[in-house]
């Protein structure tokens, strides 16, 4: 069977650019794939440029066959041929001019500190810089404030081609090209009026471009929103997810002369505002196209996207991962959540941190917990209090997962919108452990209709955003947003979902006050039947207090009576028996007034004492404790004579 040329010509280039990443590897020392990889992606898969950029000619290491002896088979150097043979000899291509190092002549190679240049613009000012790629950005933040007199605390360094990082960030790990343009930010620090120049330029790097973008071989148009901070090199790399086409196969129209820099953000590219129209389509011939010369290669660098995919040839039977040893999506970014984590919060949590380096800070705000936990906390509280809840997935397999989530997900308006009125949780269905444990989480809170509606769904029309809407008594599906849409189509939807809701909100809100009354008053019914019985109660108990008082107090007076009694019969016989008339004592008749009227006649010895008086007196019922004894005449208190004899 007759291979096909086309056939031909891809399986050459691609077992050449093996041959090339194998000699790299050889040549660099570089152990990781994915690294050597990126490095001749960068330099347009050049060879030289590509070790050069890790070894550099100057240090004498790297050098062609005829100024380096070559080693032979078993590590023993070769001299040179002599000046006459190496100049008729013709030049050596690019594929085999490089000597191997081996291991045991790998310990001579010092490598060099790679330099990097940087320009930041700041302002009216421009600052130039040089740095090794062994530098952090906080170190260049350092320089930055002796230049600018800004602090540091109060600085944002911004233009890194993968977005915003720390100042802990080491250089050499953003894999940067040789020149670099980045621009610095101070919105703690006023502009003064000298600076209203770049107060403008601030405005313009907020304000939002809108490109439309025709892709002229599948006659379509793309409308896209960006901000003005964003870089020319960063919307290439957004189409190459949309169009297929790869950074260094795109060929453009309608950029600015002045758009020469892909590091250039969109605010200084000198594009229309508001919108501005451009075109792109696949060059007819990248494997042919001109070699970058050495003064333009760092725009190149800036150019090729990390995530660039070689032209599918799996359907001629050649698989990327069989030539380079390694998938292409493991070189290009970690996954988005682990495989069979331990617990749902733990992958969430993951999930968010990785969401946040690859498309920034500014995102919703996804719940960390379990799926269930998320339900409860959109559909079971108060009607006023309840929220949608908004299932993203995330399929890294799918190229519209970078446009969804830089375009869609990470706009202001959508952030602020559903920050406001959704839950947002999230799960990535990337690996297949992790969307079965997905399916079987919606299976066990949805029902096996949420299920299906998922399983129906194929690879590249994900990434998927479901509306989920709490009711009495299940839960139900809204509406189901697929990868490919626009900004104001998702706005649109998930307003229309939450038109849905609210009105159902507003019914429940109804039912729950209508209960919430009725409720009241069986609690104020019950409230004033409880308050009646303590009423009752503590009438009842106070009766039965005042009675037992009443009681008591009977019981004193009583046993008060009986001892006064006692008292008064014991002294009546105790009296001495009273005297006759005709004794021949000295006799006193004695005439007593009581209070009441009554008079009390009895006749006493005179030799008696007046106590006998008191007695017989208490003996009447008028004790000397609560009674005096008077004479008439003259009047006198004889209660406390009563040792006195009744004669004197």
């Amino acid at each position: 069977m007759k291979v096909p040329e086309d056939l031909t010509q891809i399986l050459v280039r691609r077992w050449m650019m093996r041959a090339d990443l194998t000699k790299h590897l050889a040549c660099t020392g570089i152990d990781n794939i994915a690294e050597a990889i990126t490095l001749l992606e960068l330099n347009n898969w050049d060879l030289v440029a590509a070790i050069n950029g890790v070894i550099p000619q100057e240090n004498g290491i790297l050098q062609r066959k005829d100024t380096i002896s070559p080693f032979n088979s078993k590590g023993i150097a070769v001299p040179p041929p002599s000046s006459s043979s190496s100049s008729s000899s013709p030049p050596s291509s690019s594929a085999s001019a490089f000597c191997p190092i081996t291991p045991s002549s790998r310990h001579i190679v010092e490598r060099q500190p790679r330099l990097l240049n940087f320009r930041v613009e700041y302002r009216q000012r421009s600052v130039e810089l040089v740095l090794e790629e062994g530098n952090t950005v906080g170190e260049i933040k350092q320089i930055l404030e002796t230049e600018l007199g800004v602090p540091v605390s109060k600085m944002q360094l911004k233009g890194w081609k993968s977005g915003d990082v720390s100042d802990s960030t080491v250089l050499r790990s953003l894999h940067l090209p040789k020149n670099n343009s980045l621009y610095v930010l101070t919105p703690d620090i006023a502009p003064t009026a000298s600076t209203s120049k770049n107060s403008a330029l601030q405005d313009s790097l907020n304000q939002n471009f809108l490109l439309v973008i025709s892709h002229r071989e599948a006659q379509r148009d793309y409308n896209l929103n960006f901000p003005g901070s964003r870089t020319i090199q960063e919307v290439k790399r957004n189409i190459s997810d949309l169009t297929n086409i790869p950074v260094r196969h795109q060929q453009w129209e309608g950029w600015p002369a002045s758009a020469s820099d892909d590091s250039m953000t969109l605010a200084l590219s000198g594009i229309s505002y508001p919108c501005h129209h451009l075109s792109v389509c696949r060059r007819s011939s990248p494997a042919n196209a001109q070699e970058p010369t050495e003064e333009c290669a760092d725009v190149h660098m800036i150019s090729d996207s990390e995530g660039d995919d070689y032209e599918d040839a799996s359907e001629f039977g050649v698989d990327d991962s069989e030539m380079f040893g390694v998938g292409s999506s493991s070189c290009r970014k970690s996954p988005m959540m682990p495989e069979n984590s331990e617990n749902e919060t733990d992958a969430l949590i993951h999930f968010t941190s990785e969401f946040s380096s690859r498309y920034g800070e500014t995102h919703p705000m996804f719940f960390i917990g379990s799926l269930e936990a998320a339900s409860q906390e959109a559909f079971h509280g108060k009607a006023r209090d309840r929220k949608l809840l908004a299932i993203y997935l995330h399929n890294d397999d799918s190229v519209l997962s970078n446009v969804f989530c830089s375009q869609m997900m990470c706009a202001d308006s959508i952030v602020s919108y559903l920050s406001q009125n959704f839950i947002t949780w999230a799960w990535d269905v990337t690996k297949e452990a992790n969307k079965s444990r997905l399916l079987t989480m919606c299976t066990r809170h949805f029902g096996s209709v949420v299920t299906q509606t998922i399983r129906t769904y194929k690879t590249d029309q994900f990434p998927l955003l479901l509306i989920v809407m709490g009711k009495r008594t299940s839960n139900e599906v809204l509406n189901v947003i697929q990868g490919n849409t626009t900004v104001d189509e998702l706005m649109m939807r998930l307003m229309g979902a939450m038109e849905i809701f609210t009105a159902q909100q507003q019914e429940d809100i109804k039912d729950e006050d209508e209960r919430e009354a009725r409720e009241m008053v069986k609690r104020e019914q019950d409230e004033a039947y409880r308050l009646s019985l303590e009423a009752d109660r503590k009438k009842r108990e106070a009766q039965e207090r005042e009675e037992a008082e009443q009681f008591r107090l009977e019981q004193m007076r009583k046993e008060q009576e009986e001892e006064k009694e006692a008292i008064r019969l014991s002294l009546e016989q105790a009296l001495p028996p009273e005297p006759d008339e005709e004794s021949g004592e000295q006799i006193s008749k004695l005439r007593i007034r009581t209070p009441s009227g009554e008079f009390l006649e009895r006749r006493f010895l005179g030799s008696c004492k007046l106590q006998v008086l008191f007695d017989f007196v208490a003996s009447k019922g008028y004790p000397f404790e609560e009674f005096k004894l008077l004479t008439t005449f003259p009047r006198r208190n004889v209660s406390d004579e009563s040792n006195q004899h009744l004669c004197l």
